[in-house]
């Protein structure tokens, strides 16, 4: 077995939030339209073939005690990239919702931490023909930019990286173009990231943890132990997979401006309103914070390299009635979000989780899992994808859904990716906690129709 490198502090976060019953792997529901009807055991081999080509899917996490709190990553000689790949038929004709059911099961189940760390389960028997294709991918492993350029490494036209510590960008022409497209639509501000750099040293590093710790502290609030968006532990799931037209989106924004991502935030916060009506919860001055996660990543970094992960807290106006107020609150906090910077605020925890030592993560994970609620109440994670048509086997991508992990306590979390003509919506939900999740997609549409008719 060949090390390729330490697991880094934040990534052994991940590991060490780890829970049966909240697993931290990051999902993504890709659906399929082939010109002809398909064979499953040939797709689970081209992607068996094309995952065995791409190094940091050979990786395992190598666990040492001595030092405490060690780990590295290590590639596996006899690695067999079949072992992860599963098919599985729906009864035919199958629709969203019996897709919807299948994932919240398959997605529900933990990784396996001793070996590496994905799984792809490919899903026939939906209408049409098609086909789907769910990837899991330990947040450990890659964040959201990471498992995009795996995923891509998986499609038709796309090279696989061919080395691990590879730190130039790769020689195909498509394949740059397109990551170079992921970058400018995910590429938050980094004018604090560069001053620190600047300053230099282990100052610049103790005043941005003093700087992130106190902010966390400062905005931490007492939990609302009777909110729906609580949950106890419960390993079950319901997942909902929710399609946006984008042309909506494009007409909101001409309206009313703001960016995609402003107005995905605003229906998100119209859905949860109308949903938290039903239950019968009191609106008036509610609001529901948002973690919503940042990739700041650096140019010219390797594609190999750990989570470079920041967040940025936003409270979604759910108890303002107007949809253009809520539209103006969203784009007012967004914008001194973006103000601020990825690396300050209480948002920016993962960076002060990548800061401290390994070892910490061993008693803080347990502890750090507990309190999230009184820092967040949900995720809301948008994960863009360029304007470029792409394939598996010569069956053309149709839908991808996004599923982010669902933190210790929460009842929700959302995942957003524009791609093409539709804004797709991916919803994982604790079961226990929300029996009722279908209230809650059909509130989307809504709140899209809501931004819709506004007058200019």
């Amino acid at each position: 077995m060949m090390t390729t490198g330490e697991v880094s502090a934040l990534d052994w976060a991940f590991l060490c939030l780890e829970q049966d019953t909240a697993p931290m792997h990051l999902g993504a529901v890709a659906v399929f339209a082939p010109r002809r009807p398909v064979r499953p055991e040939k797709v689970a081999g081209v992607l068996a073939e094309r995952a065995q080509q791409i190094s940091r899917l050979r990786l395992r996490v190598r666990r040492s005690w001595i030092p405490p709190g060690y780990a590295s990553w290590e590639e596996l000689p006899d690695f067999r990239a079949q072992n992860h790949v599963y098919a599985h038929q729906l009864p035919s004709p199958g629709g969203r919702g019996e897709l919807a059911v299948l994932v919240a099961e398959l997605n529900a189940a933990p990784l396996d931490l001793n070996r590496p760390l994905w799984e792809l389960h490919v899903i026939t028997g939906l209408d049409g023909d098609r086909f789907a294709v769910l990837m899991k991918m330990h947040h450990a492993l890659a964040d959201g930019r990471g498992a995009v350029e795996a995923g891509l490494g998986l499609l038709d036209g796309f090279t696989p990286d061919r080395a691990s510590q590879q730190t130039a960008l790769p020689a195909d022409p498509l394949l740059d173009t397109v990551l170079r497209a992921v970058g400018r639509l995910s590429r938050p501000r980094r004018l604090l990231g560069d001053a620190l750099s600047a300053a230099g040293g282990v100052p610049a590093t103790v005043l941005q943890t003093v700087e992130i710790a106190s902010s966390v502290v400062r905005n931490m609030r007492l939990p609302v132990f009777d909110s729906p968006l609580r949950a106890g532990a419960s390993a079950p799931r319901h997942v909902a997979l929710i399609p946006i037209e984008q042309r909506d989106i494009r007409r909101i924004r001409a309206r009313h401006g703001g960016t995609t991502n402003d107005i995905a935030l605003t229906v998100v916060t119209g859905a949860l309103r109308r949903w938290l009506g039903t239950r019968g919860y009191p609106l008036e001055s509610r609001t529901v914070r948002a973690l919503i996660p940042v990739n700041h990543r650096r140019r010219g970094k390797s594609r190999a390299d750990n989570n470079e992960l920041s967040g940025y807290l936003c409270d979604l106006p759910v108890g303002e009635p107007d949809p253009a107020v809520r539209l103006q609150t969203v784009r007012a906090a967004m914008d001194r979000n973006k103000s601020s910077g990825p690396l300050r605020g209480p948002g920016a925890f993962p960076v002060l989780a990548g800061l401290m030592p390994s070892i910490a993560h061993l008693f803080a994970a347990p502890v750090a899992s507990q309190a999230a609620g009184l820092l967040f109440d949900t995720v809301i994670t948008s994960v863009p994808l360029p304007d470029v048509a792409v394939s598996l086997d010569n069956a053309s991508l149709r839908e991808l859904y996004p599923l982010a992990p669902l933190a210790a306590g929460h009842a929700l979390s959302i995942g957003v990716t524009p791609y093409r003509d539709i804004v797709h919506i991916g919803v994982q939900a604790n079961r226990r906690a929300v029996g009722d999740l279908e209230k809650l997609s059909e509130a989307l549409p809504h709140a899209v129709a809501e931004l819709a008719d506004l007058d200019s």
